[in-house]
């Protein structure tokens, strides 16, 4: 009863900067959410956990991302957003975002891919 979708995927040259959005929707009253993280994972790769927040804005990084991502979240839009500064073409990957309820199962978007270019 909840849906993520991710927006903001596109191509875009070493050294440049993107933004990902994340809106829930559905019964956010009932499956209220705690942790939002985003995920990324390129073909033969594995899935990587790229950034976290909490509902209360307690924001965890991947080490290869500190200091270029960052991760927010509006509780009262329901979105989380992921800002990507100094891309690198190995950021390449989708981006897939995710919402970890206080209590069921989690609930994962379809991703939106990114690619930097050298």
């Amino acid at each position: 009863q909840v849906q993520l979708v991710e927006t903001g995927g596109g191509l875009v040259q070493a050294g440049g900067s993107l933004r990902l959005s994340c809106a829930a929707s559905g019964n956010l009253h009932r499956f209220s959410i705690n942790t939002m993280s985003w995920y990324r994972q390129a073909p033969g790769d594995r899935r990587e956990l790229v950034a976290s927040v909490s509902s209360g804005g307690s924001a965890n990084y991947a080490d290869s991302v500190k200091g270029r991502f960052t991760i927010s979240r509006d509780n009262a839009k329901n979105t989380v957003d992921l800002q990507m500064n100094n891309l690198k073409p190995e950021d390449t990957a989708v981006y897939i975002c995710s919402a970890a309820p206080y209590y069921g199962r989690d609930y994962w978007g379809k991703g939106t891919l990114v690619t930097v270019s050298s």
